[in-house]
C-alpha cells in the first residue's frame, strides 16, 4: 500500500490538449524549453553533424571533379574517331528541316503560292547561314592551292550560289527549292578522297564518275573533294526528282578537314537545288558523301541522310 502511494505522488497522466493546443506546444514547449520536440543544444548538435557531414561530402565531390577536369582538355575530346562514341563515319545534315514539335519527321513539304508557308521554310535556312554570313578575324580565303595556316580556319564562300541566294528566296517561290547540306564534324577526321579516277566504287552513280573525271581534266586538286550525289530512293522518285545542281560545287573541299575545334570553324555547305521535282508527288531522296573512308549504311544513316520533298 505505501508503494502505491508512492507512485500516485509522482506520477500524473499527461493534460489532454486539443488539435492546435497540441501543435502549439509542439513547436515550443516552455516547460522544458523544446522547440518542435528538441531542447537548444539538441538541435545545435544535429545541425553541427549535418553541417559537417555535407561539407565534407561537398569537400569529396569537389575534389573528385577537380581531378576529373585535369584529365580533359577543353580543346579536343579525349576519345577520338574509332574510340569515340561518335565513331570515325561522318553523316550527312540537311536544312530545312520539320518543325521540332515533329522531330521524327524528314518531309519538305510547302506550297509555293502560300508565301506565309514559303516564307516559314526559307527563315530556317536564314537561321541557319546566318554564321556564315559573320565577319570573324579567323577565317580567310582558302583554295586547293592556298590552304589555311595553322590556327586559321577557312570562309565559306557566299557568293557562288547562283539562284540558291537569300535574295531569290533559295528558289522556293519557283518551285525548284535550294536544300543545304553539311558534313557533319568528328574532330581529327581526314577524308580518304576518291581524287583519282581508278578504284571508283560500282556504287557510286554515273554522273558522279563523269563529274569528277571532267575536274580531273582541269587539274588534279579539282578533285580534292569529298563528293556528293543525291537521287531518287526508288525508280518512281528517280523519275520525278528532275535535273539536280550542286553549288558552289559538287562537294565539301579537302581544306576544310581535319576539323581541329579551331575558333570561327564552320562546317562546308553545299546547295542542292532541284531544278523542276514534279508537283504534288511525294520524292523520297537520299544524297551520299563520298570518301573511302566513309562507310554507306541506309538503315544507320551512315554516310548519308534521306529526307522527302513534296511542292504543291
Amino acid at each position: 500500500m505505501a508503494d502505491k502511494k508512492v507512485a500516485e505522488q509522482y506520477y500524473a497522466p499527461p493534460e489532454k490538449l486539443g488539435k492546435w493546443e497540441g501543435f502549439r506546444q509542439f513547436c515550443w514547449n516552455s516547460e522544458t524549453s523544446q522547440c518542435l520536440g528538441r531542447t537548444g543544444s539538441s538541435w545545435a548538435k544535429i545541425l553541427f553533424f549535418y553541417l559537417v557531414f555535407y561539407a565534407a561530402l561537398i569537400g569529396f565531390f569537389a575534389a573528385m571533379l577537380a581531378v576529373f577536369w585535369q584529365t580533359l582538355d577543353m580543346k579536343m575530346p579525349k576519345y577520338q574517331l574509332g574510340e569515340s562514341l561518335i565513331g570515325s563515319n561522318p553523316g550527312l545534315g540537311f536544312r530545312p528541316m520539320p518543325k521540332e514539335d515533329n522531330v521524327e519527321s524528314t518531309l519538305i513539304w510547302y506550297k509555293a503560292s502560300d508565301n506565309g508557308n514559303v516564307e516559314a521554310w526559307t527563315t530556317q535556312i536564314d537561321e541557319f547561314l546566318e554564321p556564315y554570313h559573320q565577319e570573324e578575324d579567323n577565317r580567310v580565303d582558302c583554295s586547293f592551292d592556298n590552304p589555311p595556316p595553322e590556327g586559321k580556319v577557312c570562309k565559306v564562300p557566299m557568293n557562288e550560289w547562283s539562284s540558291c541566294t537569300k535574295a531569290n528566296r533559295y528558289n522556293f517561290k519557283k518551285k525548284s527549292p535550294c536544300i543545304f547540306l553539311k558534313l557533319n564534324k568528328i574532330f581529327n577526321w581526314v577524308p580518304d578522297l576518291y581524287n583519282t579516277t581508278d578504284n571508283l566504287p560500282e556504287s557510286m552513280p554515273e554522273d558522279l564518275r563523269e563529274h569528277i573525271s571532267s575536274e580531273l581534266s582541269r587539274g588534279d586538286k579539282n578533285a580534292n573533294i569529298v563528293w556528293v550525289s543525291c537521287a531518287g530512293e526508288n525508280p518512281a522518285d528517280n523519275e520525278h526528282i528532275g535535273p539536280i545542281n550542286y553549288f558552289p560545287r559538287r562537294g565539301f573541299p579537302g581544306y576544310f578537314f581535319p576539323f581541329k575545334n579551331i575558333e570561327g570553324y564552320l562546317p562546308p555547305i553545299v546547295a542542292v537545288h532541284f531544278e523542276s521535282p514534279k508537283n504534288g508527288v511525294l520524292i523520297n531522296i537520299e544524297c551520299k558523301a563520298w570518301a573511302r573512308n566513309i562507310v554507306h549504311d541506309r538503315a544507320e544513316r551512315r554516310g548519308s541522310v534521306h529526307f522527302e520533298l513534296m511542292v504543291d
